[in-house]
């Protein structure tokens, strides 16, 4: 089970996201995945067939900010993740918010650990 939110765009489109424990082996804390997808649905599916199996979206108690919904609509495949800011200082990040990546760049991660 993850926290979690949706936008729906005026397009029809959603963006979800998602703050998921980190599917990495090496201690990564956290992540915050943003989908962008035609519906919740579907959004869900693509990131179960990229591994991620037990993920699922109930309620809408932390949808995306403006800014993310910004960064994944710019990104040509539509998924990214960021590490959850654990520093935080009376709900404030402490220091400057780390860059979005690709879907991609987390994945790598687990490969080590099945070869």
């Amino acid at each position: 089970m993850a926290a979690g939110g949706f936008s729906k765009l005026p397009n029809g489109t959603v963006v979800v996201a998602l703050n998921l424990p980190s599917p990495a082996p090496d201690g990564l804390g956290g992540v915050r995945v943003l989908v962008h997808a035609h519906n919740r649905a579907r959004a869900l599916t693509r990131l179960r067939n990229l591994g991620l199996r037990a993920v699922y979206l109930r309620g809408n108690t932390a949808p995306p900010s403006p800014d993310e919904i910004t960064a994944v609509l710019h990104h040509p495949d539509g998924l990214l993740w960021r590490t959850s800011p654990d520093n935080a200082v009376g709900g404030a990040p402490v220091g400057p918010p780390e860059l979005w990546h690709p879907i991609r760049a987390l994945l790598r991660r687990r490969t080590p650990a099945q070869a």
